[in-house]
């Protein structure tokens, strides 16, 4: 694990540069389906506004990663959303140690047992990641691209200890 990596809940001052993490429509599709390209401060904030504990993390003082919660059950289960990381962050653990903060905090302030995420099947390096985090797929659901075509959605759970 990456000794320079730190966590703290995100700040407005924060946005401008989480905007920036998607490089492309494919990127933002993955992290925000219902975001509208180019992902801009006002859509991130109306998605923190409607969300829990979004979060931040920060790689040599640098803000390099983000997340929240989209659902959230507390003594049930929360819904790991909006997950992304800075493209000069990237291959160096951070989203990783993002979502291992936010099972924690899933289950120290929810009292979750169970942790969700999706991820589209085209978003290789998501899968793979959760996969080596012990996240199982639970169930495959259709849904569309920007561009109208049929994607796979695949739902993954783990439990949290």
């Amino acid at each position: 694990m990456n000794a320079n990596l730190q966590h703290r809940p995100a700040t407005a001052s924060d946005l401008g540069d989480v905007v920036a993490f998607p490089q492309n429509l494919d990127e933002l599709f993955f992290c925000y389906p219902k975001a509208i390209w180019p992902l801009n401060v006002g859509q991130l904030a109306a998605a923190i506004a409607e969300r829990r504990e979004s979060t931040v993390v920060e790689l040599d003082g640098k803000v390099a990663g983000f997340a929240n919660f989209y659902q959230w059950q507390h003594g049930e289960f929360c819904a790991l959303g909006n997950l992304m990381v800075a493209p000069w962050a990237r291959s160096q653990g951070v989203a990783q140690y993002l979502v291992e903060v936010m099972e924690k905090i899933a289950r120290e302030r929810y009292k979750a047992p169970l942790m969700k995420v999706s991820c589209f099947n085209a978003n290789a390096g998501g899968l793979l990641l959760y996969a080596r985090l012990g996240y199982q797929a639970v169930g495959i659901v259709e849904r569309r691209a920007p561009d109208g075509s049929r994607v796979a959605l695949v739902q993954l759970e783990k439990a949290l200890p």
